[in-house]
């Protein structure tokens, strides 16, 4: 089960960071990823992040935000600096888990957030 939660309103040039935690049956959190999805559009992955700590980032979003993790904690993290009123959105975390049974990427339920001009 994953649980996503720092969505809240903020005015452009602002700041938010997003954390998503995971808990229950897992051996080993390989991937964790976040997405977002503006009303009427896609879903679009923003960030991911590796085992190994190797980020990669959508080009809209580069320099702004910083996706971290916290293996200890099963946690992600994503700070988003610089905020335009074009990142509003539903950001989902999504976690490739490795569990004593399988191997599984899991959504997180979202949490909005919205720039304001």
């Amino acid at each position: 089960q994953l649980q996503a939660c720092g969505g809240g309103v903020v005015q452009a040039g602002g700041s938010l960071r997003l954390s998503c935690v995971a808990s229950g049956d897992i051996f080993r959190i390989n991937h964790m990823n976040w997405y977002r999805q503006a009303p009427g559009k896609q879903r679009d992955l923003v960030a991911s992040s590796n085992l190994d700590g190797v980020t990669n980032y959508a080009d809209s979003v580069k320099g702004r935000f910083t996706i971290s993790r916290d293996n200890a904690k099963n946690t992600a993290y994503l700070q988003m600096n610089s905020l335009k009123p074009e990142d509003t959105a539903i950001y989902y975390c999504n976690f490739l888990v490795t569990t004593t049974r399988h191997t599984e990427y899991y959504w997180g339920q979202g949490t909005l957030v919205t720039v304001s001009s």
